[in-house]
């Protein structure tokens, strides 16, 4: 075989090995990509109930410094005077 020959197949094998690193590189980056995605939504949802669990203890802490007893309705708490 001569050198031109051995080369070309060297090019060859090593144009192959880069394509499938390429494939593997974006592979993983892609995964990393939507772990984060799922991440951020799900610190999201957790920020948000986290706020409304605090928001509702706020109003029921209100509703007692005001002399009020919570009283629940069908879907809602409503807070009587006595």
């Amino acid at each position: 075989m001569s050198d031109q020959n051995k080369l070309a197949n060297n090019k060859a094998s090593d144009n192959g090995r880069d394509a499938s690193r390429q494939e593997v590189h974006a592979q993983q980056v892609s995964i990393k990509s939507w772990t984060q995605k799922i991440l951020v939504v799900l610190l999201c949802i957790a920020s948000f109930y986290g706020g409304w669990k605090s928001y509702e203890s706020n109003m029921i802490n209100e509703c007692a410094a005001n002399g009020g007893q919570m009283v629940e309705g069908q879907k809602t708490m409503i807070c009587q005077l006595s």
